[in-house]
């Protein structure tokens, strides 16, 4: 099945010399949806999986179904948008190739997943991969804990990257190379 003949693109948005890849119209068909779901499931090895804002639980949350491997999603949010309890909220600062921005996770959440070994493991899986900002913000934030689980302390790796868009031209796939290897399902 062609994936990249179902994205639609608008130029100049969210602002001027942008152009934006809409992944909704993988929403709009089962198969199309199913298709990429397999597909995110295939790349995907570590038991727990890091999805930054909204449109990454759309295709995070079945790999729970799908997935052997998967156990646990990581909601990675904007401010505002996760409860949190006294010390459980961590804050990411990420340059995006349009401005500044914030997001934020919790610990628990990461402490509700599997250890691998001696270590928590977390596949972060986005939509689009343009210069790499925001999965390196939450790469570099996640590898910086050290997470307690039943008594004992897990430090955080991050196993890959998964996404179902790369824009080829804008290097991000260098950038997060360096910290892990990067899985894209449709390249541009």
């Amino acid at each position: 099945m062609d994936l990249q003949s179902v994205l639609k693109t608008y130029k100049d948005f969210p602002k001027q010399g942008i152009t934006f890849f809409d992944i909704i119209p993988y929403l709009q068909d089962k198969e199309i949806y199913r298709t990429l779901i397999d597909r995110i499931a295939e790349c995907t090895t570590a038991p727990n999986v890091a999805a930054p804002e909204a449109r990454g639980f759309l295709f995070t949350a079945p790999l729970l179904i799908v997935s052997r491997c998967v156990h646990n999603i990581i909601p990675v949010r904007k401010s505002g948008k996760l409860p949190f309890a006294e010390g459980d909220l961590h804050e990411v600062k990420i340059v995006k190739e349009y401005g500044f921005d914030k997001l934020y996770y919790r610990t628990s959440d990461i402490a509700a997943g599997l250890p691998t070994g001696d270590v928590i493991e977390i596949s972060i899986i986005d939509d689009v991969l343009a210069t790499g900002g925001t999965a390196e913000g939450v790469a570099e934030s996640l590898q910086s804990l050290v997470v307690e689980r039943g008594g004992k302390q897990y430090p955080v790796r991050i196993k890959e990257f998964v996404f179902i868009v790369e824009l080829e031209e804008l290097g991000g796939a260098a950038r997060l190379e360096k910290i892990a290897p990067v899985k894209s399902i449709v390249k541009l």
